[in-house]
């Protein structure tokens, strides 16, 4: 199977910007491990979108390994919809009417 074409919710670009930001002011080497791993989830979820479980409104979410972070995003056909970057200690379900 190909890999799925991923796209991003606005809100949640501006949320990776802010948390890389977040990373960038108190260590370049955790911002860029923080984009690494940004990077490798999103690759994870166009080749296997259905390997992660279902969530809440019909989504679903990729943990990250080193940051308190999450991927919440929904299938659409042959389109994975990225709707957040979600802090995983903050505000929980926020994003719920994106």
């Amino acid at each position: 199977m190909p890999p799925s074409v991923v796209e991003f919710h606005p809100d949640a670009v501006e949320e990776a910007v802010a948390a890389r930001q977040w990373y960038q002011a108190r260590s370049a080497s955790a911002a860029d491990a923080f984009l690494a791993e940004l990077d490798h989830a999103i690759e994870a979820i166009s080749t296997h979108p259905t390997r992660w479980p279902q969530f809440v409104h019909g989504t679903r979410r990729y943990l990250f390994h080193r940051f308190p972070f999450q991927l919440v995003y929904r299938i659409v056909g042959a389109l994975v919809q990225v709707i957040a970057v979600a802090h995983g200690r903050r505000k929980p379900g926020y994003w719920k009417t994106r």
